[in-house]
């Protein structure tokens, strides 16, 4: 049986506005079952959780993924995560990236995606980032949501309404990407605002997990694993045992916030077998935002 080492932490967070929330999570990356590398990183530091996927010829991959996130985590050690110093950190990343003389490849990046938790204001808030096809989804009231747009051809084709979701999931483009942190792309994600609501569990994943899980599938060991450690363990399990054709990274955290409860969802369309859909799913999260107007605060 393969063997994968988990990490696990939790943390007890003070609010500027009065109260308590805890948050506790779990993360895991393996190489999968049919590639050489591990060209994914993790970072699963309070109060920036991070998954990036590396892409690149010979070790091209494997140095983007961890000069991302290892600039990353310096913010983290800083005490400074914001989208302006997340910005900054990115380009730090591609300068390394270009740097490295075994990053020569034209292809060489790495998406970036992840959440993090403000707590400057009086209301704490989730802010969710992406660049690439990694993925953000939200459990929140038993339904789960895709929270970020994938940057692929895939989906762009499906928002412009030229391919059906069932026809993306076996389309020739359909690990290509439209967006990167690299020599020659932008290093701004796209950002989400979310209330910080008691109950809430995140998953942040690499496209290797979406290979082999469908949606209804990671809704399936959420609900089944209250311990976030336990939950990831059992979908890189199932990945592996399904095929584990891509590496595979999961990162769950979880919030526990007395006094607050989700709010009713519209719909309920999420709860899907489509297996790596790029589609974004219809269900409206209450709370949800974009940044953009103060990403530079």
């Amino acid at each position: 049986m393969p063997e994968f080492d988990a990490i696990a932490d939790r943390r007890t967070v003070t609010l500027k506005g009065g109260g308590e929330l805890s948050l506790s999570w779990a993360a895991v990356t393996h190489r999968g079952m049919r590639r050489e590398l591990n060209q994914d990183a993790v970072l699963a530091d309070y109060p920036l959780f991070i998954v990036a996927d590396g892409m690149g010829g010979h070790l091209g991959g494997e140095i983007a993924s961890a000069s991302a996130v290892d600039r990353l985590g310096d913010l983290v050690r800083d005490g400074r995560i914001n989208p302006k110093s997340i910005e900054k950190a990115l380009s730090r990343a591609v300068k390394d990236i270009i740097a490295h003389p075994e990053a020569t490849d034209d292809g060489t990046g790495t998406t970036v995606t992840g959440i993090f938790l403000e707590t400057t204001g009086v209301e704490p808030t989730w802010v969710t980032l992406n660049i690439g096809d990694s993925r953000v989804y939200l459990l929140r009231d038993g339904t789960l949501a895709q929270v970020t747009t994938d940057h692929s051809v895939v989906q762009e084709l499906i928002a412009s309404g030229r391919l059906s979701p069932e026809e993306a999931e076996n389309h020739p483009y359909g690990n290509v990407i439209t967006r990167a942190v690299g020599p020659s792309e932008s290093v701004h994600p796209d950002y989400i605002r979310l209330d910080v609501l008691d109950g809430d569990r995140f998953v942040i994943c690499s496209d290797g997990l979406t290979k082999e899980l469908t949606d209804f599938g990671i809704r399936h060991f959420l609900l089944e694993n209250e311990d976030p450690q336990v939950a990831i363990e059992q979908m890189m399990q199932a990945c592996l045992d399904n095929g584990g054709r891509d590496n595979i990274s999961i990162v769950v955290v979880d919030v526990r916030r007395p006094g607050t409860r989700p709010p009713d969802l519209t719909d309920d369309d999420t709860d899907t077998a489509e297996r790596g859909s790029a589609r974004r799913p219809q269900t409206s999260i209450s709370g949800a935002s974009s940044p953009e107007a103060d990403s530079a605060s």
